[in-house]
C-alpha cells in the first residue's frame, strides 16, 4: 500500500495575517504549507523544497511577482510548477502583466477563499 503524498503550497506574501490566515486554511485543507516573504526567499525554497503550487503576492519587497514569476517560468526545472499571482492592486492591465509573467491564474485581493481552494484543486490535478 502506497500512501499519497501530501501536496506543497509555497506562500509568497510579505503580509503576516494573510500569510497565517492562508496557511490554516490550507494546512486544515490537507497541504504542507512553506512560506517565502519575499521574492528572492522564494526563488531559494523553490531550489529547496520543490512546491507543487506557488501562491505569489505581486508587490513584495526584493523581487517583485512579476520578476519572479518570469524566473521560474524561464526554467526549465522549475517551468511546469503551478503558480497563482495574487494582488491587492486593482488596475486595468494586470491580467495582461500577469499573463506575459507566465502564471496559470490571477486573483485579487480580498478574495473568497472557496474560490482560491479549487483553483488550487484545479491546478494540481491539471498542471499546465
Amino acid at each position: 500500500m502506497t500512501v499519497a503524498l501530501k501536496k506543497r503550497i509555497l506562500i509568497v506574501d510579505d503580509e503576516v495575517d494573510l500569510v497565517y490566515l492562508l496557511t490554516v486554511r490550507l494546512k486544515a485543507t490537507g497541504y504542507d504549507v512553506m512560506i517565502a516573504r519575499d521574492g528572492q526567499e522564494c526563488l531559494e525554497k523553490v531550489k529547496t523544497d520543490h512546491p507543487d503550487l506557488i501562491l505569489l503576492d505581486i508587490l513584495m519587497p526584493k523581487l517583485n511577482g512579476y520578476e519572479v514569476c518570469r524566473m521560474l517560468k524561464d526554467d526549465s526545472i522549475t517551468a511546469g510548477i503551478p503558480i497563482i499571482m495574487l494582488t491587492a492592486t486593482v488596475k486595468q492591465g494586470n491580467d495582461l502583466l500577469v499573463s506575459s509573467a507566465g502564471a496559470d491564474s490571477y486573483m485579487t485581493k480580498p478574495y473568497e477563499m472557496g474560490e482560491l481552494l479549487h483553483r488550487i484543486e484545479a491546478l494540481l490535478a491539471h498542471p499546465s
